[in-house]
């Protein structure tokens, strides 16, 4: 029997029931970062350079969760940020590509370093006109709730929650429920 998402009442299970049976396959999650990461907002310094980024703790978990049962997760973002960088290292995300202007070349890297079937084998969340070249090759594309219009019609799943308010982990959930590791992992926590 397919593990149902009860708690998920966005559009990819009633419109796009195939979102289960894609991440079931999934063994490996690009994530852009603002607007996925981060709520996407920038802010400046009095120096005019960025300052901060909020990152959502439970996105971070849901992160390591993935990697637990192997699934790999990888950044790929057009802007460059040393915060990013710190977050990725905490995370023990390793391949990370930032201040990509050409996201396609970034993921065809990414495919040199580690082998996968970008079809059956690859994730991506996005949120913004960017991340579609990426997308397109994805098994399994993902957009968090505000996601612009044209990516949200492109995904297999629209998560509920909005990009640096648990949509990372709204997938990460998806993907650990699909592969029949979400109900161990959470009697494991239980104790």
């Amino acid at each position: 029997m397919a593990p149902t998402l009860q708690s998920h009442t966005t559009n990819p299970l009633s419109n796009y029931p195939q979102a289960l049976e894609r991440a079931a396959q999934v063994r490996i999650l690009v994530l852009d970062v603002d607007g996925v990461l981060t709520n996407g907002q920038v802010f400046f310094g009095p120096d005019g350079k960025e300052s901060m980024k909020g990152f959502d703790i439970q996105d971070g978990f849901g992160i390591k969760l993935l990697q637990s049962i192997g699934v790999e997760c990888a950044v790929i973002t057009g802007r460059h940020s040393k915060m990013v960088l710190g977050r990725c290292d905490e995370l023990n995300i390793t391949h990370v590509f930032t201040g990509v202007s050409d996201k396609k070349l970034a993921l065809l890297e990414l495919q040199q370093r580690v082998a996968f079937n970008p079809a059956n084998n690859l994730a991506v969340m996005g949120d913004d006109w960017p991340d579609l070249s990426i997308m397109q090759s994805a098994g399994l594309r993902i957009a968090p709730a505000q996601a612009h219009e044209a990516v949200r019609q492109t995904a297999h799943y629209v998560t509920q929650a909005k990009g640096g308010f648990g949509a990372v982990r709204e997938a990460c959930d998806l993907i650990l429920k699909a592969q029949g590791h979400y109900d161990s992992l959470l009697a494991k926590a239980r104790g």
